[in-house]
């Protein structure tokens, strides 16, 4: 990478991508040549190794032919051993030199071919990832728009039991008000009822008592005249006692002024008319089944509404369709899928391709390496050979044959020159050029603010363009929020080209369900509280005059004994004064009187008497079965019923409505938290664009990391060693002259 940045010193060249980009025809060539300058120097240069290398080699071959190269020292010198050892040292650097090179370049030949099918394999993925992305969106967003149905089930099941719940509503609110009227109702009911018959038993008892009294006076009378006149006789002794309490003998009580009760019960002729127990009891089960009455009453509405809310709102209908790019996302997934479908061909092709070049890489190493074994067995051969020279009975064998191994070094070198020249160039020249133009650039952004300069990309590939955007977009920002995880939405700044807010816009919809809300009705007609005949009873009671009797002129009456004398004690107190009577006529009448008033209250009296225990119970029980008050209460009674038949269906209605109002402001809420949570994942969640980014990133690492380093450490690799062939050629050649026999040595040998 040091070397590239040394051979490409221009900047990212964006004015000549532009116009390549725009106008490739009036691409000018000096303009490529320049930002290629450094390129173009590497080219002489290859040019010249290229040119100079096999003529030189050609050269060599022509002088070894004639012998005029590679040859002997002609003589020894004191200097000899110095030229040679340093000739071997350089020789063998540069050979470990080429070594390493030749292994480096084995080991980043393999690496790179190794990397290729993972990075070929990678394409499909990343389009794949690519089209997922592009694909995902309008399915999310359908998936969205479907979830409508949770809120609407919610709602449909809410819809079951809403007539049943406003019935209980209502039941529950006028519960106490009818349950109270009710009561008093069935109260003057049965207080009327016991009136009556009190009323019946006393007026039945007084007309007893009036004609008992009829029948009781005269007879009274004639039993104290009697008296009277036999105690005044003159010969009746001791009967000046008798005769005062005879004179007293009359009736006490007089039934004659107690008030009437006839006109009342006049009034109250046949009350009570209806059945107060069983009435209160039939409304009471009436108000009772009020729950599911509404139930019945609201079903036709409840159906309404149910059609209502399984439709669907308009916005919700269409948040996928007219969603920006929907139909730029159709287009991009049918051409990353042609893309996909199309790179597979090409992908196998530079996979056949790179075998190839795999196998020159290897075939060019091993000529390398080849040229490094020659070279370290000319050299051991040769100084094993120099070792042995002192020996008389040696042979020069051993170092004409490592001479021999470094000329064929030499020669090979020479002979693969030319193709490692030409591959090194090549590959130089094209990871080179992606390593300096597109990984740099990419790795420092410079690509994305490239693509950000308005006026840099063609319209064909501007994004916001592509998109149906109405405001450009920042590819850098985009790949940036994309890293973070940011949506789709606040990436390409949908707010601006997408009124999301009108899609979800359900008003309409809530509206429609208002409306059919509105005609839900309870109708109360079939609770009466007091039935007609009831009515008439009650009405009766209040105009019966009831409260006028005058309970006081019946406690008066019969706080006063039927007969003021106490007739047994006034018949004992004549029995013995018949006995004390010195006229025996005399005593026997009073004898007779006294057994007549014995009859009498036997007879008379004692039944009269009962009756008044009867009429002063009756008048008790009369008196205590309705209050002073009960015509008030009576009117009371019916004044509340009467109100309450007018303000039931009115309170019914508030309450109706009241539920109703609560019951839209629940089921719009299910549809608004639906809202707020398509917002949210429409705005945060869906189509998160990291994918993108992704893909960018893995793209990078694929062309820059697994395809252009290893790519790139090869060719430099082999350029090492390809560079260095010239000095091992220089030394190789050179140092075999020092493993020859000497020329001098050579003529002497036998005489000596």
């Amino acid at each position: 990478r040091r070397f590239l940045s040394v051979v490409q010193l221009n900047p990212f060249p964006a004015e000549l991508v532009k116009t390549l980009l725009n106008e490739p025809s009036s691409v000018k060539v000096d303009e490529v040549v320049r930002y290629e300058a450094g390129y173009v120097v590497c080219a002489v240069i290859a040019g010249l190794y290229l040119l100079v290398v096999p003529i030189a080699g050609l050269c060599f071959c022509c002088c070894r032919c004639r012998r005029r190269c590679g040859g002997r020292v002609k003589t020894e010198h004191k200097a000899l051993a110095c030229e040679r050892g340093t000739l071997m040292a350089f020789l063998l650097l540069t050979t470990l030199v080429l070594l390493t090179g030749v292994v480096c370049a084995f080991v980043t030949n393999q690496h790179m071919h190794e990397q290729v099918d993972p990075s070929v394999e990678a394409v499909p993925e990343i389009l794949l990832s690519l089209r997922g992305l592009v694909s995902d969106v309008p399915q999310e967003l359908q998936a969205v728009a479907q979830q409508f149905s949770l809120p609407q089930k919610r709602v449909l099941e809410d819809l079951d039991g809403v007539g049943m719940s406003i019935g209980s509503t209502i039941h529950t609110r006028l519960r106490s008000t009818v349950y109270e009227v009710l009561a008093s109702v069935s109260n003057l009911g049965q207080a009327l009822q016991v009136s009556v018959d009190h009323l019946q038993a006393l007026n039945s008892t007084l007309v007893e008592l009036r004609k008992g009294q009829q029948d009781l006076e005269p007879a009274v009378r004639e039993h104290r005249e009697r008296l009277l006149a036999l105690l005044q006789e003159p010969g009746c002794q001791g009967c000046t006692e008798a005769q005062s309490r005879a004179g007293a003998l009359e009736l006490g009580a007089d039934f004659q002024k107690v008030s009437p009760v006839d006109d009342v019960l006049h009034r109250l002729r046949g009350v009570p008319e209806a059945n107060f127990s069983s009435m209160v009891q039939e409304e009471n089960s009436t108000f009772n089944a009020l729950p599911i009455l509404a139930a019945l009453q609201t079903a036709s509405v409840v159906k309404e509404l149910k059609k209502v809310v399984a439709q669907r709102p308009e916005g919700l209908t269409t948040l996928a369709e007219e969603f920006p790019g929907w139909e730029a996302a159709s287009r991009w997934s049918r051409a990353l899928e042609e893309v996909e479908e199309r790179s597979r061909p090409y992908l196998k092709e530079v996979q056949r391709y790179e075998k190839y070049r795999w196998i020159l890489g290897c075939v060019l190493c091993s000529a390398v390496l080849l040229v490094v074994v020659c070279n370290l067995l000319g050299l051991n051969l040769g100084i094993w050979g120099l070792s042995a020279r002192e020996d008389p009975s040696h042979s020069e064998a051993k170092g004409e044959a490592g001479a021999r191994f470094l000329l064929i070094g030499a020669g090979f070198s020479f002979l693969f020159a030319a193709p490692l020249i030409l591959l090194v160039f090549a590959t130089f020249l094209v990871g080179g050029n992606v390593q300096t133009l597109v990984c740099q650039s990419w790795e420092s952004k410079e690509l994305y603010k490239f693509a950000d300069t308005p006026g840099n990309l063609p319209p064909s590939m501007n994004l916001s363009q592509l998109l149906g955007l109405k405001k450009n977009i920042s590819i850098l920002l985009a790949y940036q929020q994309c890293r973070e995880g940011a949506a789709l939405w606040s990436v390409l700044q949908l707010n601006d080209s997408y009124d999301l807010e009108e899609h979800l816009n359900i008003s309409q919809y809530t509206a429609k369900l208002q409306q059919e809300l509105q005609n839900l009705k309870v109708d109360m007609k079939n609770l009466d509280l007091l039935s007609p005949a009831a009515h008439r009873d009650l009405e009766a009671l209040q105009s019966s005059g009831i409260e006028k009797i005058h309970y006081s002129s019946f406690l008066v009456q019969i706080q006063k004994p039927v007969v003021n004398t106490n007739m047994e004690k006034l018949a004992q107190e004549l029995e013995e004064l018949a006995r004390t009577q010195g006229s025996s006529v005399l005593g026997q009448q009073l004898q007779e009187e006294a057994q007549g008033l014995r009859n009498l209250y036997q007879e008379r009296v004692l039944p009269q008497q009962s009756l008044v225990v009867s009429l002063e119970a009756q008048e008790q029980g009369s008196e205590s079965s309705l209050s002073p008050f009960a015509q008030v209460e009576t009117s009371g009674v019916l004044d509340k019923v009467t109100y309450l038949k007018g303000e039931l269906p009115t309170w019914a209605t508030s309450i109706l409505r009241n539920e109703s109002e609560c019951f839209l402001t629940r089921e719009v809420g299910y549809f608004s938290q639906y809202v707020a949570w398509v917002r949210e994942e429409v705005t945060q969640r869906i189509a998160t664009c990291q994918p993108l980014s992704a893909a960018l990133d893995n793209g990078r690492v694929v062309l820059c990391d697994m395809m252009a380093d290893p790519w790139n450490a090869f060719w430099f690799c082999l350029a090492w060693c390809t560079f260095f062939l010239i000095p091992s050629i220089i030394f190789a050649v050179k140092t075999s002259k020092y493993f020859h026999p000497i020329w001098k040595r050579l003529r002497l040998g036998p005489y000596r």
